[in-house]
């Protein structure tokens, strides 16, 4: 069994008036993409790193 890694953005999504979550595969994208979501009075955003678990299967 074999552990990753991805990064979940909540944020809160100003033209709808929710909280949303995106999901990413590096943290690097993640922050640019909180960063782009923190605009406005309003805006937030909050990374956070998940640990997955990817199982394999023998061929």
């Amino acid at each position: 069994m074999e552990m990753n890694q991805e990064f979940h953005v909540t944020y809160f999504d100003a033209d709808c008036g929710r909280a949303r979550t995106e999901v990413f595969d590096t943290a690097a994208d993640a922050e640019r993409f909180a960063s782009r979501s923190m605009s406005g009075e309003d805006g937030w955003a909050v990374v956070d790193a998940v640990e997955t678990r990817q199982d394999r299967l023998a061929a």
